[in-house]
Formats: structure tokens, C-alpha cells, sequence
């Protein structure tokens, strides 16, 4: 009969090393990534109650996010892997997500899209300095006692500004601001806020106090 190595790791040993906080990470990913598709859904079939229910699922991720971390404190069960899993769950629930839901709101411009992707790839690079940042604190056994640039999850102050403006009815073709054809590219002044952002991300000079 055939007995299993016991020094092989099982299919899903990955899975069962999960640790609650973990769970709670995850959620913040499984809750960004519902409202990227509810965003295409809405650019999809044209009804509104999906571009609603992708806004409302982002304060719920970043609900999730705040738990993750808390409760790895209460439980002093912080893990390499819980960082990593915490800045990939970020990124798609506050630097992909929102990036989608100003497309969905009208930022459909040509130069839109530059400064979108510029935006999604600011929050990218800003969590990856974190990790170095909180890695190399770890190993000084230092505490990190501010933030260098914008947080990522600051990317819902945006969130707020696109739902507002499509409860007044001023989103799709009445963006504030109105619309420019520049070298054959359309641009919306609003999606520049995204850029101005994406920039206060990965500023160096920008400290924020870390609670």
C-alpha cells in the first residue's frame, strides 16, 4: 500500500497555513475584485445598480483591511507572507478598483487612461517601497513611525469624489471640467487628480504620522 511522504507538503498546505488575519486579507481582495468586475458590468449592460454596488464594496474592503491588521496585533501572529498578501490585496482593491470605477463614471479619454494606469502603477511602487521599508524595520527591530507618501487606502478620498459626482447626476458625459482633445487623445481634467494622487504616493518628502 502506498503511504504519503509525511516530509511532502499536501496540495493544500499553502491554504491551512492561513492564519485569521489572513482570512480577513483575503476578503479585502475577493471584495476589490468584485467591484472591478461590478464596474465592468456596469460599462457592460449600462444599469446602474452595478456601478452602486461596486462603490459600496470598496469601504467594506477597506473594513477588511483594517481589521487584517488589527487583529495580527491582538493575536501577535504577523508573518512575512501577511504583509505580501496585504499589499497584493491593496492594489487591487485600492489601486485597480478605483482606477475602474473612474472609467466607469466617464474618464474614458485617451490621456484618461495615462494617467489611470500612472495611478495604479504609483500605488504599486508604493507598496513595494512599504514592504522594504517595514522589512528593513523588522530586521533593525525598529517600529516604522510614518508614512512616506500617501497610505494606498487614501485612494477612497477619490472613491468618495466619483460617487458624489454621480449621485449629482454629474458623471459620463457632465464630468466637471469637461472634456479636451489633445494630439488626438481626449482628456478629462478630473482624471489629472488621479495623476496628482498616484504622485502623493510615492512622494519621499510626504511624511504622514503612522498610528
Amino acid at each position: 500500500m502506498h503511504q504519503m511522504d509525511p516530509r511532502r507538503p499536501g496540495h493544500f498546505s499553502m491554504i491551512r497555513a492561513f492564519r485569521l488575519a489572513d482570512l480577513f486579507t483575503l476578503l479585502n481582495g475577493f471584495l476589490g475584485a468584485g467591484a472591478v468586475l461590478s464596474f465592468m458590468e456596469f460599462c457592460v449592460h449600462r444599469d446602474v445598480t452595478y456601478f452602486w454596488v461596486g462603490t459600496a464594496l470598496l469601504p467594506l474592503a477597506f473594513v477588511m483591511d483594517a481589521l487584517d491588521g488589527r487583529i495580527a496585533r491582538l493575536r501577535g501572529v504577523a508573518s512575512p507572507m501577511g504583509q505580501e498578501l496585504d499589499s497584493l490585496a491593496d492594489i487591487v482593491s485600492f489601486g485597480v478598483a478605483p482606477a475602474a470605477m473612474a472609467f466607469a463614471a466617464g474618464l474614458r479619454g485617451g490621456w484618461d487612461a495615462v494617467f489611470l494606469i500612472y495611478f495604479v502603477g504609483c500605488g504599486i511602487s508604493r507598496l513595494a517601497r512599504y514592504n522594504v521599508t517595514a522589512s528593513a524595520a523588522a530586521a533593525a527591530e525598529t517600529k516604522v513611525k510614518y508614512f512616506e507618501g500617501f497610505p494606498i487606502p487614501t485612494s477612497l478620498l477619490l472613491v468618495a469624489v466619483l460617487a458624489a459626482l454621480a449621485g449629482l447626476d454629474r458623471w459620463q458625459e457632465r464630468l466637471p471640467l469637461g472634456a479636451y482633445a489633445l494630439g488626438g487623445l481626449t482628456l478629462h481634467p478630473l482624471s489629472i487628480v488621479f495623476g496628482l494622487h498616484g504622485s502623493a504616493m510615492i512622494s519621499k518628502t510626504l511624511r504622514i504620522p503612522k498610528p
